[in-house]
């Protein structure tokens, strides 16, 4: 009998017994304590027989070129480029390739916000971002205090674009959302120059940045849209290039990234021409086109002629899963130092922010894209997220205790459609069915509990909020909406309102060598070890 040992404790696989436990699906991963959702991942479902077709990708290089800033311009040009974003006005891609970029997504995992591919894992780095974009990756986070209701989204047009109450309250309503239209932008501002005046010429910057961050930066589903709440940041325009674009777009990127890994999404957001640039310098013998009259000085995403290439999406994921460590460029970057040093920032392990948006950062599970060799990182940090069922049962419980007893007679024989319906109606908007903003997330929050309450009244505009009631009334249970957004949606971490700080590289650890086997002499000491930082040396191909 073999001796008896006691369990051997491990604390930081603790779970509550409340907790969802995923063991693990055939042809994946069998400990299920790290990719907790890779039971909802489309590779799981790939695996298990069903397809999913490339993705329908956003895309707005095309529609960068339709307003140029010329020497008619030069006023809005030196304030666009004092913000450090005057680069993306000629650097993105104006065509992308679905099979490749869908391949790709289909590797990402949301826990660990890397690829995973059959020799580790890989992702889009701080260093990435300065060496591709050249846009700034250190300065302050893009942070919001709350989310953007229409009648505010309205005062902030006026106020920082100049527009009339009328123009802004007909552009948000066309878009269902605080949101306005790319073209609108282009249609009133576009016309601004030098003799202008110096409000309009204010406000035409103003809004030339908003289109551009809405083309690149932070493209979402809508596909013809971008968000007022981004306006907010171009209120003092000295102040612009203070922000830290680059984490904000890696931030973006990966939530995008997030999203698409569900079965059941078919577009994708967030700024391609990074992802697909990415690819270009890591994957430069299977997909890269390079642009032989590149020079270093610009940035690396000019270095490629973007092009579809013609396999389809099933043979990209043949080449994926051939893939070997030889076939990637680790360091792409080497000869662009002299013009682009490596930021230190990159070494950043934590959150990284835009918004509302918190994304963990991880460059210690990708230390061969620094040159060091990978050792076996640390449990990934994964922000809390919204979770369906609590959102439910904070709905249901607020029926229950303040509109039940205002419903008519026949609620009782309906209220298990109504659950069903809120159910899935949340569902939907949390899984990535709906566009992923927080407008049309708490819109659908609304929506769910006037299920719930019994009202069968849908309004268009269901994102604009009531207005208050006056201190003497109190409104009806069955019609008041769920208001107030729950403070667990989206918990920013404490230390991503201040610049990161700077996280040297991990220590390896490597055993000395072996002494020569001498039985006169002794054992050697088996717990000797040097601490030392490796570097991996690579032979050059000649």
């Amino acid at each position: 009998m073999p001796p008896h040992r006691d369990p051997v404790e491990h604390p930081q696989h603790d779970r509550d017994e409340t907790e969802e436990v995923f063991e693990g699906v055939p042809g994946g991963p069998i400990d299920g304590s790290i990719l907790r959702s890779f039971h909802n991942h489309v590779a799981a479902k790939i695996w298990l027989g069903e397809d999913r077709a490339p993705l329908k990708l956003v895309n707005h290089g095309a529609k960068l070129q339709l307003w140029e800033l010329d020497a008619e311009r030069s006023r809005i040009y030196e304030t666009v480029h004092r913000s450090g974003l005057a680069p993306l006005t000629s650097c993105s891609h104006r065509v992308a390739s679905r099979p490749m970029l869908s391949a790709f997504c289909e590797r990402w995992q949301p826990e660990t916000t890397t690829f995973h591919l059959p020799f580790g894992e890989m992702t889009i780095t701080l260093d990435d971002i300065a060496s591709i974009l050249h846009i700034p990756v250190t300065g302050s986070m893009i942070s919001f205090s709350q989310p953007l209701r229409v009648d505010d989204a309205n005062a902030l047009l006026v106020e920082l674009l100049g527009t009339t109450d009328v123009e802004a309250s007909r552009e948000t309503e066309q878009c269902r959302s605080p949101s306005i239209r790319l073209l609108w932008l282009r249609d009133h501002f576009s016309t601004i120059t030098d003799v202008s005046s110096d409000d309009d010429i204010e406000f035409a910057t103003r809004a030339f940045l908003l289109h551009l961050v809405g083309c690149t930066l932070f493209t979402d589903k809508r596909a013809t849209s971008v968000a007022v709440v981004y306006l907010e940041l171009f209120r003092d325009l000295s102040m612009v290039g203070s922000y830290a674009w680059g984490a904000a777009c890696l931030a973006y990127l990966y939530r995008q990234l997030t999203t698409a890994t569900r079965f059941e999404v078919r577009q994708l957001g967030g700024y391609l021409t990074l992802l697909q640039a990415w690819i270009y310098e890591h994957f430069p013998e299977m997909f890269s086109s390079p642009n032989l009259s590149y020079t270093e000085s610009r940035p690396r995403a000019l270095r490629w002629r973007p092009h579809v290439i013609p396999d389809s999406l099933q043979s990209v994921r043949e080449r994926l899963d051939r893939l070997q460590i030889s076939n990637v460029c680790w360091e792409p970057y080497v000869d662009h130092r002299a013009e682009h040093p490596f930021p230190d920032i990159a070494w950043y392990s934590g959150c990284i922010k835009c918004g509302l948006v918190v994304e963990p950062y991880h460059p210690e599970r990708v230390l061969r894209q620094f040159g060091y060799i990978q050792t076996i990182p640390p449990r990934p940090f994964t922000p809390p997220r919204p979770d369906c069922s609590i959102l439910l049962d904070q709905l249901r419980s607020g029926f229950t205790t303040d509109a039940r007893s205002s419903l008519p007679s026949h609620a009782a024989s309906t209220s298990d459609t109504r659950n069903a319906r809120a159910l899935t109606l949340l569902r939907h908007v949390i899984s990535g069915g709906r566009e992923q903003s927080l407008d049309h997330f708490w819109g659908a929050l609304n929506e769910a509990h006037s299920i719930l309450a019994g009202s069968d009244e849908t309004s268009a505009s269901h994102n604009t909020p009531s207005p208050a009631p006056a201190s003497h009334s109190t409104p009806s249970p069955a019609t008041r909406p769920f208001f107030s957004p729950p403070t667990f949606v989206y918990p920013p971490p404490a230390s991503v309102d201040s610049p990161p700080p700077i996280v040297p590289p991990p220590p390896v650890t490597v055993a000395p060598p072996a002494p020569v086997a001498d039985p006169s002499a002794p054992a050697p000491d088996s717990t000797q070890s040097t601490t030392v930082y490796v570097r991996s040396k690579r032979k050059k191909k000649t």
